[in-house]
């Protein structure tokens, strides 16, 4: 060991006590207005009493002490927390305003730039979402051209699930792949096979990305992002497998872009490269290849893990309850056999 002279040791105590007193005095004034919670630390916050792989279950007990309505701090990110279906309701329907935005993740932000819809606010996002909402509309949403491919896709998994001839099977890759391939469809005027290895690759990105998003590291570094470009760990593995994800849609574009017909739009990619090329202020600003990637990322990840979720939660509960699993059958096969097939006219 080597030794420290005096000195230095007396302007390192002081230089962490002036770090402490600054910290907890911005820590004050920045968040006068917060609700009431449990007291943090400097710097760490109240990490060390949050279960951070299941800090819902912490906040449930923190709510019973402070109310409904509470704060805590995540390194140097103060939350909101809201507990109970009530007092979500409320804040969401009584308070939209106060809820409109979305919070600045860090982490997210190096890879998007706040481009796209999830997690973008203002101006970007008002024009993001009018545009894909009015194209998603144009290509098939809420339509019986959509549900046409629907049918035919599930068809396909039905045919997939069939392939296993009774045996025990892992659903994830053929719900998910034939999830994607109907957000496919009106991105890329595509389909995939579910052995496809471009489609198994896509999937197998965003799955690793949604499991290292919930772990405890990740969780951390986005309330201390100065630890992003120091610490090594999951959030590596998920930059480097946007990387690979955006490179396909880069590759993607390009070749739509040397195909394009703008009187022959095939999909939503084509819409947005038209609107690229009409040189107004707005496409200027909005209808850029940074916005197009996270455009397109956005819809890809959450369109296909929450539908495909809610699935495969639909599928189980069948299996945990198989009188339920017999009326629902029933109903179905009723249906069809009165109207020759499954469509949303004749839904019960």
């Amino acid at each position: 060991m080597f030794a420290m002279d005096p000195i230095t040791i007396l302007l390192s105590i002081i230089t962490l006590l002036l770090l402490v007193i600054f910290a907890k005095k911005q820590n004050k004034d920045a968040n006068k207005n917060f609700p009431p919670g449990p007291k943090p630390f400097p710097f760490i916050g109240n990490i060390l009493k949050i279960d951070m792989s299941k800090p819902y279950r912490t906040f449930v007990e923190m709510s019973k002490e402070y109310g409904t309505v509470f704060s805590v701090q995540i390194g140097m990110s103060k939350i909101v927390v809201l507990c109970g279906l009530e007092t979500i309701k409320d804040a969401l329907i009584n308070h939209v305003d106060d809820f409109l935005d979305r919070p600045k993740a860090r982490v997210f932000s190096r890879t998007t730039k706040d481009h796209g819809i999830i997690l973008a606010n203002g101006n970007n996002w008002k024009v993001m979402r009018r545009f894909t909402l009015s194209t998603l509309r144009d290509y098939g949403m809420g339509k019986k051209s959509i549900e046409n491919k629907i049918v035919d896709e599930a068809e396909s998994l039905v045919q997939k699930f069939r392939s296993y001839e009774g045996k025990p099977f892992d659903n994830l890759k053929s719900m998910n792949s034939a999830v994607a391939n109907i957000i496919v469809a009106i991105l890329l005027n595509r389909r995939f096979d579910y052995e496809d290895p471009t489609i198994l690759k896509l999937v197998s990105l965003i799955n690793e990305n949604l499991r290292l998003f919930g772990s405890p590291l990740f969780r951390l570094l986005n309330s201390i992002p100065l630890l992003i470009h120091w610490l090594p760990g999951t959030h590596r593995k998920i930059f480097a497998n946007i990387r690979d994800f955006h490179g396909f849609l880069e590759t993607t574009f390009t070749k739509q872009r040397k195909e394009l017909d703008v009187n022959d739009q095939r999909n939503l990619i084509d819409a947005f490269l038209v609107k690229q090329q009409e040189g107004t202020p707005e496409s200027t600003d909005y209808f850029h290849n940074e916005n197009l990637i996270a455009l397109v990322d956005n819809l890809f990840v959450a369109g296909m893990e929450t539908t495909s979720t809610t699935l495969r939660w639909g599928l189980l509960l069948m299996m945990k309850y198989p009188e339920i699993q017999g009326t629902v059958c029933t109903d179905v096969i009723m249906l069809i056999f009165y109207s020759g097939s499954w469509k949303m006219q004749v839904k019960p």
